[in-house]
């Protein structure tokens, strides 16, 4: 009995972890494919200087790099591909503008989800002592 009660609990755990895991591929991947649709150029860390370079990047953070009036950002990834992604100015505003466009449309659909629920509730138990027809007569 004890070793079913342990094994269930190691199995339980084991695909806690695989889901934890799996949530932070997809969320990586979703960030790729925002940096190349955003102009950034995907560059793979195949070779011994290039992967000793790649360990001393912060990983899933961009840095930036300014060279004369340029400015380089890099983004590393060490989960999915072991590679960088190299874009300019112009690449990381419109990687920017995409996370703010999604972030946007996450929330409106939240807010969508949420205009649903409160077609569903009820004001009467609020509106004792206040006028009829309340709240929608008191922000008109």
């Amino acid at each position: 009995m004890i070793r079913l009660a342990l094994g269930s609990t190691c199995l339980g755990i084991t695909l806690l972890i695989a889901a934890c895991t799996a949530d932070r591929s997809q969320a990586v991947m979703n960030k790729e494919d925002m940096l190349i649709a955003s102009g950034f150029k995907f560059v793979p860390a195949n070779t011994p200087e290039r992967q000793a370079a790649f360990r001393k990047l912060p990983p899933h953070k961009f840095t930036r790099e300014i060279r004369g009036e340029k400015v380089i950002y890099v983004y590393a990834d060490p989960t999915v591909c072991v590679c960088i992604y190299v874009g300019g100015q112009a690449a990381y505003a419109s990687y920017r503008k995409n996370v703010f466009d999604k972030q946007l449309a996450d929330e409106q659909a939240t807010v969508a989800s949420d205009t649903y629920y409160m077609n569903q509730w009820d004001w009467s138990i609020w509106s004792t002592g206040l006028p009829a027809g309340w709240p929608y007569n008191y922000y008109y």
